[in-house]
């Protein structure tokens, strides 16, 4: 979902803040892969410019890890946060490194490093990711056994494509049929990225019927997802949804970060200070 960064919080067991210098240090050491996740997280989060941070970063991408329950921290925990923070520090030297992560086995490692190729713009991707995509509804959409989860993430792959922006008549195709999708969260996904890559008004429609869905979590999502499009036709219905302010918010500083200087700009931020 779109804006997600701008909610994120600590790592479960955080603990104390720490510095530069003792995130670097523990992604160093390998016998504690909980310090290692706290310090992949805080690199990321900090935006750590250091010379070490992104070669460390891509060191602990590569550690990925048999499933093993009694290790203590969730599986690939460690080289998920790499991943995430890999995209935010915005390095394109990891492009390989997440394009690797890609072809994991581990579904959550995949969602983690296709979002951090979004993050990156990485054209390279826009291949894999379709490829992943190809088998629409009954292949990638359709659900694990005995799982909620998707036989690949979808969403994740969706907005990574819209976020590349890479508008090309193989990638639209793509995306196309995930707009059918049973679940309302692919579906403003692939909304998103339609809308993103062509904008398209005629893509936009299914975004804002979803701002009025009965489930606050998919009227979040449409939120966020029409502010990270700048999609600036759904300021009024954004202040009319049915969701905390501070979401709305996020989706408006979106539509006025997109196209600063337009006419509107004062009406979005009116009502942005309504909102406040």
């Amino acid at each position: 979902m779109a804006g997600a960064a701008d909610l994120e919080a600590p790592p479960p067991g955080a603990g104390e803040p720490i510095s530069e210098a003792e995130a670097l240090r523990r992604l160093r050491q390998s016998e504690d892969q909980s310090l290692q996740y706290y310090a992949a997280w805080w690199l990321g989060r900090m935006r750590s410019r250091h010379p070490d941070a992104v070669p460390l970063l891509q060191a602990a991408l590569r550690q990925r890890q048999p499933r093993n329950p009694a290790a203590g921290v969730e599986h690939n925990a460690v080289a998920r946060n790499a991943a995430r923070a890999l995209g935010k520090l915005g390095d394109p030297r990891a492009v390989d490194d997440l394009l690797a992560a890609l072809e994991d086995n581990d579904d959550g490692l995949r969602e983690a490093a296709v979002r951090a190729l979004g993050d990156l713009r990485a054209t390279a991707a826009v291949a894999p990711i379709c490829r992943r995509l190809a088998s629409g509804l009954t292949g990638a959409g359709a659900p694990q056994a005995n799982s909620p989860k998707l036989q690949e993430p979808c969403e994740a792959l969706l907005e990574a494509l819209g976020d590349i922006g890479l508008a090309e008549d193989p990638v639209l195709r793509v995306i196309e049929p995930f707009l059918n999708h049973d679940r309302p969260l692919i579906r403003s996904a692939a909304g998103r990225a339609l809308l993103m890559l062509t904008g398209d008004p005629r893509w936009a429609n299914d975004l804002l019927s979803l701002l009025a869905h009965p489930q606050l979590q998919v009227r979040r999502a449409a939120l966020m997802d029409l502010g990270a499009v700048g999609w600036r036709p759904a300021l009024e219905p954004i202040c009319r949804t049915l969701a905390e302010n501070s979401l709305k918010l996020i989706a408006l500083r979106g539509l006025l970060e997109h196209g600063q200087g337009e006419p509107d700009d004062e009406a979005i931020l009116a009502a942005m200070d309504a909102l406040l």
